[in-house]
């Protein structure tokens, strides 16, 4: 049965792509998930070769038939967004597809269309397929846009007969994290010994907790403040939380992403072993859960 772990973050800039990737590297056969659509990067290291792609069509925008319309304004004054102008013509930035403006035209002049939202793919890396996509900006949807890359992952991993799933999620805790974490077998939390890093960690393991996905947590740089990683593992301890280990600060994390390697693949006395040992020790709880 295939296993799916998520790494996630309850902030950006703790890690959490580069223990990814080098999971993902040191595991074998595995199915890789970049569900960051809104801010992907873990294609700077593993370089993906695209083999498949398609276009991520979601939500409606408004649009008006000025030949049909009858300047009423009807539609303006009903949406919420101000979306409409003075000329009656639809900003599709400010446009939320709600349809009311198609409610009250009294012409029939509104059109509702499909948006075009962002563009999925499916790639080839070293490392195994790789399921990503990213959000145009400022389009929404991005709960739906993760869903489908873990489906077409799922799909793959099927296919290819992978018993493992490697989900980069975003940081944070809002839908696109909810969508990365549904229905997998554990989670791992990557944080930092910062006052920030600690309550972020807390609120993105309540939301493990609430939909009852099993988590660990990992401190990365936790030489920077050696007294609150000592407080985030007593915390740990005391919720019940696995605690899977400590990664030193080390400049090779930015030295191997401008390499476009892995932490583990560049190598190193510095945090190399510290990652390839908490990786395979998670991977190991997972696979014997």
């Amino acid at each position: 049965m295939t296993k799916t772990i998520v790494v996630i973050s309850g902030k950006g800039g703790t890690g959490k792509t580069s223990i990814t990737a080098s999971m993902a590297c040191l595991a074998s056969g595995a199915v890789i998930a970049d569900c960051d659509v809104d801010a992907p990067d873990l294609h700077l290291i593993l370089k993906p070769e695209v083999i498949e792609e398609g276009r991520f069509m979601s939500g409606l925008v408004a649009s008006i038939d000025k030949d049909l319309c009858t300047e009423c304004g009807e539609c303006r004054r009903a949406c919420a967004f101000g979306a409409i102008g003075e000329e009656l013509s639809v900003d599709p930035i400010a446009c939320e597809g709600c349809a009311v403006c198609d409610l009250v035209c009294p012409a029939g002049a509104v059109r509702l269309e499909t948006a075009d939202c962002g563009q999925w793919f499916l790639s080839k890396t070293r490392a195994g397929l790789m399921s990503h996509a990213r959000l145009d900006p400022g389009k929404e949807n991005s709960g739906r846009l993760v869903s489908l890359v873990r489906t077409k992952a799922k799909e793959e991993a099927e296919r290819t007969g992978s018993e493992l799933i490697i989900v980069d999620g975003p940081p944070g805790i809002g839908c696109s994290v909810i969508a990365s974490m549904a229905g997998c077998d554990m989670a791992l939390v990557v944080t930092e010994p910062t006052l920030s890093g600690v309550s972020d960690m807390q609120r993105v393991l309540d939301l493990a907790l609430h939909f009852k996905i099993p988590a660990a947590v990992a401190i990365n740089k936790y030489d920077i403040n050696v007294d609150i990683a000592g407080e985030i593992e007593a915390m740990l301890a005391e919720r019940g939380v696995h605690f899977a280990g400590m990664v030193p600060y080390d400049t090779s994390f930015t030295e191997a992403q401008l390499a476009g390697k892995s932490v583990v693949e560049y190598g190193g006395d510095g945090a190399a072993p510290h990652v390839e040992r908490l990786c395979k020790a998670v991977l190991k709880q997972l696979m014997n859960a």
